[in-house]
């Protein structure tokens, strides 16, 4: 049998959510093999905003799909730009860990006991923005760095915390290092936060048949739902946002209850709007909820920094 070439990423979390989909595909009778590949993301030092967005993190991953140099990739979902990638296709999107945020802080601080003035450390505009609107006097700055390197700041003293995302922590068996679980209501997650996504080709039928059964459909009901929030924004709104959707029971069967943020990079700004609708049409209730924000201001948000494809961030 000729093993499956499974591409990934280089650093530590992204091996290690490859790793998590090979041992799944391994356990069903396939042959894998991991490939590591060097994005522009994993060796540049400047700001997401500044090297071209997420997409610098799946570019070079999806060239080598396409080359055929790899069979299969995986990616953290939210670093995938929201625009289909011809030749390809999401063939599974495996059942998400917790998609929320969590702080960690010196002296097992939380958000509300963090004293004003206290320097909190993120490289997401999506966060900066949510922190800021809290009002709780915290002064954001941008960092970059794998997991390890942006807990260091605050082990060393160099920042008095940072907020990363918990599934990150969760796969690399690091949640005993982060001091408070960070409520959406407080905190909402970018489009797909949590969540994996396997693609391939889309003329390969044989590994579209080898991968399909990873694929869990609450999570990708879930995903499309945030994600056709963000696409939809796109074209109308350069705010950071925030989505989170879950799969409830309603009073004729599952529904799907989306949560939204927009809002401006300095917290003076912020939208929070919510929409339920049938759990079979999460585009839909996406482009809705989309199509609510920029009804109620968020077309007209000015002075952010992020660029359309940079919204949903890369944290590990």
């Amino acid at each position: 049998m000729t093993p499956l070439r499974l591409g990934t990423r280089r650093s530590r979390l992204a091996t290690t959510q490859s790793q998590w989909v090979a041992d799944q595909l391994e356990a069903a009778g396939h042959e894998v093999e991991l490939v590591e590949i060097t994005t522009e993301g994993d060796v540049s030092a400047q700001a997401l905003t500044a090297i071209g967005g997420t997409g610098v993190f799946a570019s070079a991953i999806r060239h080598a799909l396409l080359d055929g140099r790899i069979d299969v990739a995986v990616h953290s979902l939210k670093d995938l730009p929201t625009a289909p990638e011809p030749g390809l296709t999401i063939a599974a999107v495996p059942v998400r860990e917790d998609s929320r945020d969590v702080l960690v802080a010196r002296d097992g601080l939380t958000l509300g006991e963090l004293p004003q003035g206290s320097v909190v450390g993120t490289g997401s505009p999506r966060r900066a923005a949510q922190l800021a609107a809290l009002g709780l006097g915290l002064e954001i700055r941008p960092i970059r760095g794998n997991v390890d390197t942006r807990i260091g700041f605050v082990t060393e003293g160099l920042l008095d915390a940072v907020v990363l995302a918990r599934a990150g922590l969760s796969r690399l068996g690091r949640l005993g290092d982060a001091t408070e679980v960070i409520d959406p209501i407080q905190v909402l997650p970018a489009p797909g936060q949590g969540a994996l996504a396997v693609e391939c080709r889309s003329d390969r039928a044989d590994v579209l048949d080898a991968v399909a059964s990873l694929d869990d459909a609450d999570t990708r009901v879930a995903v499309t739902a945030e994600r056709a929030l963000l696409r939809a924004l796109e074209a109308g709104c350069t705010a950071p946002v925030g989505a989170l959707a879950e799969v409830v029971e309603g009073d004729d069967g599952l529904e799907l209850s989306l949560r939204a943020f927009a809002g401006s990079d300095d917290g003076t700004i912020e939208l929070r709007r919510s929409l339920v609708g049938p759990y079979t049409e999460p585009e839909a209730l996406g482009a809705r909820l989309a199509q609510i924000l920029l009804d109620d201001g968020a077309a007209d948000i000015e002075g952010t920094t992020t660029t359309a494809t940079s919204r949903s961030e890369h944290v590990s």
